[in-house]
């Protein structure tokens, strides 16, 4: 890298790597005017996407917790820029943004072109509907806040549904399906009971719980396949108890409107149809600028994280597949990201030192998984000794919610977490306890 000020450093995408890294390259070169550093995203704001199942369920405002970008971007050194990226030219170095539409289909900003010298990726992932006929026209995801505040509609409507049924003399139970036994659907199954029980406080006094069933459908033998097995035993019996009924070895064939069809040729109606199993990096890199990708759309990179065949373009996070020894791959995990996001720091740094650049080595400080108020548990050090150290409870908790906390401290700092952390405890104070709209 050129010690010139005009060195262009562009990420694409917003996720929690992407941000972090323009935050810190904002920092250490945007503010001195020794590189020009620009974040793209096709969202004017961000939400860390591990709470999107608590966005969706009410118990969390996306509003409250969202870091708008450019605002962000102002106190941080870079640029913003909102558009989608449509195409790569790699010989002139230029990112190509696809036309900025309106709601109604109106044209904002014509096509443009963002040059760059480094060129990082961080896009993130997407549901994998694995093509299976159907589930893309009944079922719901939940990738992008849009996608989980449309959830939190449905489910509002339902209940308000159930409520004047019941108040009717009408016995029926709204039932929901989640297909997928990864972190979102068990997250999510926890959190719709919590739901369930806080809307009795806000006059819907005809449901309950005992009102709702939860359906957890996994393809495998069981749920949160790539934690420790007694973990994912914790989580089935502690699901059991709220009512949440877990099937696995369940394979779903075809979405209807009324519900999935199973391999076994079953038919498991639901009256809202969520789809969390699987994942793979956005369609339009499989075929962009001839970068090598994997099976699943994902670009390849070297250890440096650079992309296979491209230098100056790299990848980080769930749209990167990466190869770590003994024949394994980088996990699509939020603190994957996390930590990809400071080794390009690394590397770009000593890339402009004229110094070589390190290989990355994935680092598993374990997994939490948040079963709404009800409980909390989890591993902690991973690999890092020998097995894990399981807990669970208060201390669990406290552990996943420092997890989003360290996340806000690397965008904000110290002081502004410890204030958007008083902030957080005012508004559970005076607001509803469920979001109601």
């Amino acid at each position: 890298m050129s010690n010139t000020t005009t060195e262009r450093i562009v990420i694409i995408g917003g996720g929690a790597g992407g941000l972090e890294l323009a935050t810190r390259l904002g920092r250490k070169w945007g503010r001195k005017k020794k590189a020009r550093v620009t974040l793209i995203d096709r969202n004017n704001t961000h939400l860390w996407k591990p709470l999107l199942h608590e966005v969706a369920a009410g118990s969390l405002d996306a509003g409250a917790d969202e870091v708008n970008y450019r605002g962000h971007a102002r106190r941080s050194g870079f640029e913003f820029t909102l558009g989608t990226v449509c195409d790569l030219d790699r010989v002139d170095r230029k990112v190509i943004l696809a036309p900025l539409l309106d709601e109604d289909g109106n044209t904002v900003l014509d096509e443009r072109q963002v040059p760059y010298d480094q060129l990082i990726f961080a896009l993130g992932s997407v549901t994998n509907d694995f093509g299976i006929p159907g589930i893309a026209d009944h079922a719901l995801m939940l990738d992008r806040p849009e996608q989980a505040q449309r959830f939190h509609k449905r489910m509002l409507n339902a209940f308000l549904r159930q409520d004047r049924e019941r108040a009717d003399g009408d016995d029926a139970k709204l039932d929901l399906v989640i297909v997928g036994g990864g972190a979102t659907g068990v997250e999510l199954s926890a959190e719709l009971y919590n739901s369930a029980e806080v809307m009795r406080e806000y006059g819907l006094d005809n449901i309950g719980p005992e009102h709702l069933r939860v359906t957890l459908l996994e393809a495998g033998p069981r749920i949160l396949p790539a934690l420790p097995e007694r973990i994912s035993g914790t989580v089935t019996q502690e699901l059991g108890n709220l009512g949440v009924k877990v099937r696995t070895n369940t394979k779903v064939v075809r979405g209807h409107e009324e519900g999935l069809e199973t391999s076994e040729g079953e038919m498991i109606r639901g009256d809202i149809l969520v789809w969390a199993a699987g994942v793979r990096a956005p369609h339009f890199l499989k075929d962009l600028a001839g970068l090598e990708t994997a099976r699943n759309n994902q670009l390849m990179v070297k250890p440096t994280l650079q992309t296979t065949n491209d230098d100056r373009i790299w990848a980080l996070g769930d749209c990167c597949a990466c190869p770590q020894p003994g024949d394994t791959w980088v996990p699509p995990r939020a603190q994957s990201a996390h930590q990809m996001a400071s080794h390009i720091y690394k590397n770009l740094l000593r890339q402009k030192a004229g110094k070589p650049m390190l290989d990355y080595l994935y680092k598993d400080h374990g997994s939490l998984v948040s079963l709404s108020r009800f409980s909390t548990v989890g591993s902690l050090m991973g690999n890092l000794t020998r097995g894990s150290m399981m807990i669970e409870g208060r201390i669990a908790r406290l552990v996943y919610i420092s997890l989003y906390r360290q996340h806000q401290m690397a965008l904000h700092g110290v002081a502004r977490v410890l204030l958007l952390a008083l902030i957080d405890r005012l508004n559970h104070a005076i607001r509803p306890r469920l979001k109601l709209h």
